[in-house]
């Protein structure tokens, strides 16, 4: 997906598009969805890709949604450098949202915790 940064602009929020389009990071403990504990998918705010299933989120206690794995491969990995550090982005493989960081502090069965900003992805609640 496509998009001009002005066609983004307009198409998100000033908060959404500092954090998804200029890699931003909300605060901690402040996203709508930190403690959102229904069945579903979460999915890109940008393009709606599925990128996490409510089956492996978890609370890591860090003031952000975790998750253990993505969903169906459509996560993307980038080495960042910025702040003085060496971290993993994890941004939407199809049209480059940065989600967040991804650490290998996380449970088992992958050791993973992806840590990712509310404001990145939206939550589709499963249908009972």
């Amino acid at each position: 997906m496509k998009l001009t940064e002005q066609q983004w602009r307009e198409r998100l929020s000033d908060e959404e598009y500092r954090v998804c389009r200029e890699k931003g990071t909300e605060r901690p403990f402040s996203g709508d969805l930190l403690h959102e504990n229904a069945d579903g998918m979460y999915v890109c705010k940008c393009c709606g890709s599925e990128l996490f299933s409510s089956d492996t989120k978890f609370d890591a206690g860090c003031g952000w949604p975790s998750f253990f794995a993505e969903y169906a491969d459509n996560v993307a990995y980038h080495t960042d450098t910025s702040h003085g550090m060496i971290r993993t982005e994890i941004t939407c493989k199809h049209c480059g949202c940065h989600l967040g960081h991804v650490f290998d502090d996380g449970p088992e069965p992958t050791g993973q915790r992806f840590c990712v900003n509310s404001v990145s992805v939206s939550f589709k609640q499963k249908n009972s």
